[in-house]
């Protein structure tokens, strides 16, 4: 539950820009100005040089970036980097007798069957020191810290060419005296600022989760600090004279100048702006149970709308025993995007992904040199996407050629025909993707009728009626722009900032003076960051909650709280409320325990941009209609009409099979299916109700 705490002046009619680099395409949208102009972009990502994409897709747009107000980046650097482990080489200085335990972990298996797994830890053993200190779990000194044994240890990372270092004590959670003692004592000898102390990045018990968490932070840091500040520099000498603001995976922003020092939740910030995105425009259409699909060219990830606000989660694994424990909006992801390659396996089974043709060379009907079969070849074949228009593609590549690499790659091999085998590949990539929205519905006690399945990404309204038909789920929304709905998730979201403190006790001793201090601190520190964004905020509230647990348990619930000063009894009830709605199930016999409290601090923007709007057309279905073409459903070639979204208007109604085109994406509507534009501009299709 949020509680306003204070509120400014409304802002003006602000230049905002958008912008997000996802796998395949980099998209930008602009909104605002004083004649309230929107402006899209989609050019291709440029890996080896992200921020290249990025100034292309401003120039794209036109943009004067000395008219531009406010800059707001989504991102997968950090994201991309420790996966493809592109790290800095970190070094770590802990307790003594405790720098293995980044690599014992939990013993977990990265699967299910199999006794052995690979493990690399972040930092190798001989960069893991240790110095003499010892605090306990109550937070008292039982061996002081000697600063000098520090700085020697710190020179000797140096020496070894570490780029970042870690400070990471036991207990630093209940007293963090002896890690700040060390900072200090390190950035004497350190010769940059890419240091990282736990306790700061995450003040929680559990020495491994928290040790992870910072490791990760350090490895990344050096290169989100890099990518930041070139872009920057770019920017600045293209004219922008504001500050940079970046995504945060909790689905916040926050300024470039200090989001590299919490590199870390910038992990996920691209999929966590698409469902901020996925959160606006369902509020402002009465849903408050989404479901969200962002298919991409890369992956798709999938998030839940729970009661209008984005499912967060503080448990994370980003890597097989690499866990994160920082909120971050909880998305799901898998490797089945356009770009996805479909391939027969050794055993003679059809596969798609998680192998990408990516941004080049790409799917094979871009033209640009791309040989592996994609599932966006699948639907450029069966004549889902235009064959004479792809968004971007100067030349794309002919049907017959798609067809003979379909026919080599995949028909050939399971005896189909070229056709066949394209919804093949489209079969086994929609079982992928529904088995993820199940994993995020199903799996966590949620029925998917009950849910609205939000499509988008450059890919998502192609498969979304597909999906949906498959899952029981009643109706799709497409929003007017698909296709650029992670760079609006970068325009709408607010500034987020969050702070947790370890208590770990049983509920019955819980001091409720202290959770009352603890929350008062909590604010307190959150205020104190927010007035670095040196932005007017329309609203600052603060949100409360507690991590509980029973008594002999290991996983933690959160349990939302309506203020700073519930009671035991209160705090009682409220656990006991969410672990039967998570379980189905009480457990009145057994004590439950305080573990961490938890508060987030939301600085609300004004309402500066413009609602969804409707297309520019005359109101006649006819007029919208480009043309009619042949297309693959249900094992036959269908007479199909292609509308262009631009023009369809509110309360326009039409029955599938129909394909709708607009710049950033295609939305196909399977026969059988009704679709209608609602009066915010969204394309509304309800499973099953075929009537015009």
């Amino acid at each position: 539950m949020a509680q306003p705490l204070a509120k400014a002046a409304p802002q003006g009619a602000t230049l905002r820009v958008g912008v997000d680099i996802g796998g395949t395409y980099t998209d930008l949208i602009a909104q605002g100005g004083a004649e309230g102009l929107v402006r899209l972009a989609k050019t291709p990502t440029t890996p080896e040089d992200p921020a290249e994409g990025v100034m292309n897709a401003l120039a794209e747009a036109g943009l004067d970036l000395g008219a531009v107000d406010v800059i707001v980046h989504g991102t997968t650097i950090t994201t991309n980097a420790f996966i493809e482990r592109r790290i800095a080489r970190v070094g770590l200085i802990t307790t003594a007798g405790f720098r293995d335990i980044l690599e014992l972990g939990r013993r977990t298996r990265p699967q299910p069957y199999g006794m052995t797994g690979e493990f690399e830890p972040l930092i190798p053993r001989e960069l893991r020191l240790e110095v003499a200190e010892r605090i306990d779990a109550e937070g008292q000194v039982l061996l002081p810290l000697n600063p000098e044994e520090v700085r020697a240890k710190a020179q000797q990372l140096v020496d070894a060419g570490c780029e970042a270092l870690v400070i990471h004590f036991l207990h630093a959670y209940a007293n963090p005296s002896h890690e700040l003692a060390a900072l200090a004592a390190a950035r004497e000898v350190w010769p940059n600022a890419f240091v990282t102390a736990g306790h700061q990045l995450l003040s929680e018990f559990r020495e491994y989760e928290r040790g992870c968490t910072a490791s990760i932070n350090a490895a990344v840091q050096p290169t989100l600090a890099r990518y930041l500040e070139s872009l920057q520099r770019r920017l600045r000498a293209g004219g922008y004279r504001h500050d940079l603001l970046v995504m945060l995976g909790n689905g916040g922003a926050t300024s470039a100048e200090i989001a590299w020092e919490e590199a870390l939740k910038s992990v996920m910030s691209g999929p966590a702006s698409g469902v901020i995105a996925a959160s606006w425009i369902a509020r402002q259409s009465g849903l408050d149970q989404v479901i969200t699909y962002d298919m991409g060219g890369t992956s798709s990830d999938v998030g839940l709308i729970l009661k209008g606000e984005p499912s967060i989660s503080s448990e994370r694994e980003i890597d097989y025993a690499m866990p994160v424990h920082v909120p971050m909006v909880d998305v799901h992801t898998i490797g089945a995007g356009g770009g996805s390659i479909a391939f027969l396996d050794e055993a003679g089974l059809l596969q798609v992904g998680p192998q990408s043709a990516g941004a080049l060379p790409g799917p094979i009907c871009y033209g640009r040199g791309g040989q592996a079969v994609t599932v966006t070849d699948a639907n450029f074949l069966l004549g889902r996407l235009s064959q004479t228009r792809l968004t971007g593609i100067a030349q794309p590549a002919t049907a017959a050629e798609v067809e003979a690499a379909i026919v080599r790659d995949i028909g050939a091999g399971l005896g189909l025909g070229p056709l066949e085998a394209a919804e093949a590949v489209l079969r086994i990539a929609n079982q992928k993707m529904a088995g993820a929205i199940r994993l995020v519905s199903l799996e966590r006690g949620h029925d998917p009728r009950d849910f609205t399945l939000f499509a988008f990404g450059g890919a998502g309204p192609l498969h979304a009626a597909a999906l949906a038909r498959e899952l029981a789920v009643p109706r799709v929304l497409v929003p007017p722009r698909p296709g650029v709905a992670n760079a609006l998730g970068c325009l709408v979201a607010d500034a987020r900032r969050d702070f947790v403190k370890t208590l770990n006790v049983p509920l019955s001793k819980l001091d409720e003076a202290e959770l009352r201090e603890t929350f008062t601190a909590q604010v307190a520190a959150g205020e104190a960051s927010l007035a670095e964004e040196k932005t007017d905020f329309a609203a600052i509230e603060a949100q409360h909650s507690a991590d509980m647990l029973f008594r002999g348990q290991t996983h933690l619930l959160r349990v939302a709280l309506p203020g700073a000063n519930v009671s035991k009894d209160e705090l009682a009830r409220l656990f006991d409320a969410a672990f039967f709605a998570r379980f189905a199930v009480r457990l009145p016999e057994i004590e439950a325990v305080v573990v961490n409290l938890n508060t987030t601090l939301v600085g609300r923007h004004a309402d500066h941009l413009a609602g969804q709007s409707g297309g520019a057309g005359d109101g006649s279905l006819k007029e919208t209609l480009v043309e009619r073409r042949s297309v693959w459903f249900n094992g036959a070639m269908q007479d199909t009409p292609v509308y262009d979204r631009q023009r369809l208007t509110p309360g326009l109604v039409f029955a599938g099979p129909a394909i709708v085109e607009q710049l950033d994406a295609t939305t196909v509507v399977e026969p059988g299916d009704r679709a209608e534009i609602d009066p915010h501009g969204n394309l509304i299709i309800t499973i099953g109700e075929g009537r015009a």
